[in-house]
């Protein structure tokens, strides 16, 4: 199954201007997209999620929103704090873009509750500062994305596939944790999630955390429009952006741990590179894999991997492929090397 990243499920949660919102005037282009994976023999599924306080003001035309006012260096500005009105409406613009989804020919919907999104705000003691109900303990961090994941399953049915992609690890040590993580995966199967994809990181803090390797520094400041940000990356870059040494199955220990608190079937991301890491993964308990750059590097690897052409990627996590994002795509810059 390929996964289509990323589809805000409101306008107002986006980073970047060329990025997807859900709503009725694309379902034809997606519907030609979802048969072309269907054609060729795959499942398709699409990320739906939301920015919250990454959303960028200069594209959403307002100050973003999160569970708490707080300054987001990501973004260069502030949020507001978001009302029980707001939150209503979110939970909606969930369940009505998963609706969507399947009308768009979607196998599966995968909610992004992870990497410091707003769902995963909610979750963080870090973005979660509130003092009613929906922030404080664990259970009260977890409402709204309960919430959401309830809203989905009542107005899409159990027939259809709902996966959500949630943090083992925030990363930093006022974030969340792998103790609090298992807490957050029991709850998501008790709402009635079919999978959970396991990951970790937080753009605005830990970047590189999610993904380990080289840090592209270079690439990403040429790749601002904005000055600002172009000086900002400069000066500063070494900072908020860290270096995670790159070790293959760099998740495993810790979705481990997940493992043994859940039923539902699992699927395990982090330097999955190789037959042998897929293999490992399968007899650790874990259900299905995900790979990333390693299928950027080369879109025909699965398919190498079943013809026994291929048993590993050759991908070496220099990570310029990140910074393409911000051109409005992603490539393998390493391949426009060895052809150059």
């Amino acid at each position: 199954m390929t996964t289509v990243a990323y589809c805000s499920v409101s306008e107002d949660g986006r980073t970047y201007g060329h990025q997807m919102f859900m709503r009725g005037s694309i379902v034809p282009d997606l519907m030609k997209l979802t048969q072309a994976a269907h054609e060729a023999g795959s499942k398709a599924s699409i990320q739906l999620g939301h920015c919250g306080y990454f959303a960028s003001k200069s594209v959403i035309g307002k100050n973003p929103i999160g569970p708490s006012r707080m300054f987001n260096t990501y973004g260069l500005s502030y949020c507001s704090a978001m009302d029980a009105n707001e939150i209503g409406r979110v939970i909606f613009d969930f369940a009505k873009a998963a609706l969507l989804a399947r009308e768009c020919g979607f196998d599966a919907v995968e909610i992004h509750a992870g990497h410091g999104y707003l769902l995963s705000q909610f979750i963080s003691p870090y973005t979660n500062r509130r003092k009613d109900e929906w922030g404080g303990s664990i259970e009260n961090r977890m409402r709204f994305p309960a919430a959401v994941i309830h809203e989905i399953r009542t107005m899409i049915g159990n027939d259809f596939p709902v996966i959500v992609k949630m943090n083992l690890s925030d990363g930093f040590d006022s974030g969340l944790k792998i103790e609090e993580a298992c807490e957050v995966a029991e709850r998501f199967e008790s709402e009635g999630s079919d999978a959970l994809e396991l990951s970790c990181g937080f753009v605005s803090k830990t970047p590189l955390y999610m993904l380990r390797g080289n840090v592209p520094l270079k690439e990403m400041v040429s790749v601002q429009d904005s000055w600002i940000r172009k000086m900002g990356l400069s000066m500063f870059g070494r900072i908020f952006v860290q270096t995670y040494p790159f070790e293959e199955m760099f998740l495993l220990e810790d979705a481990k741990k997940v493992r043994q608190r859940v039923k539902l079937p699992l699927i395990l991301l982090g330097g999955i590179r190789s037959l042998d890491n897929i293999n490992r993964a399968m007899d650790e308990g874990f259900d299905f894999v995900a790979m990333g750059r390693a299928l950027i590097h080369d879109p025909d690897l699965v398919n190498k991997m079943m013809a026994g052409t291929a048993t590993e990627s050759e991908c070496d996590q220099c990570n310029k492929c990140i910074a393409e994002m911000d051109r409005g795509g992603v490539r393998c810059v390493l391949l426009d090397e060895e052809e150059a």
